[in-house]
């Protein structure tokens, strides 16, 4: 009997000993995997960060670029205004160029383009006339003997 409690007591304080071994390892060995995840983590969660950042500069910027072109825009067509008030030769000069810019600037309604009329799909077979028999008509291609 000593032989057969021997045989179990031994695996089984071994097993106990190893489980108590990797226990204090996994708990005194600095938490590699944890901790290097948590490290690509906070660099994602900043690289994200950094993204926003550049999402939000780039688009202030933007409109900031679409500001300065519309007064661009303004002050070219007062330019103009101004231009064919003073250079032009007589009234009607004056007014047409004067109807020219103002049409321009979208105060009036322009007509949108129409997209064009829908055509009937080509077919993939030659059309043919009633009295003429089809390409699966029995007679087809026969020459008549009379």
């Amino acid at each position: 009997m000593e032989q057969t409690l021997t045989a179990w007591l031994l695996p089984a304080i071994t097993l106990v000993v190893g489980i108590a071994i990797g226990f204090l390892i996994a708990r005194l060995a600095p938490n590699a995997a944890p901790g290097r995840t948590q490290r690509q983590l906070d660099e994602i969660q900043e690289r994200f960060d950094a993204y926003q950042s550049e999402v939000v500069t780039h688009f202030n910027t933007t409109a900031n670029l679409v500001k300065k072109l519309t007064q661009s825009h303004q002050d070219v067509q007062q330019h103009l205004s101004e231009g064919a008030n003073r250079l032009a030769l007589d009234e009607l000069t004056r007014q047409r160029l004067l109807a020219t810019l103002h049409a321009d600037d979208g105060s009036e309604k322009r007509e949108r383009l129409k997209s064009p009329a829908p055509q009937e799909m080509p077919k993939d077979y030659a059309p043919k006339s009633a009295d003429v028999p089809g390409m699966l008509d029995e007679s087809y291609g026969l020459k008549n003997k009379r």
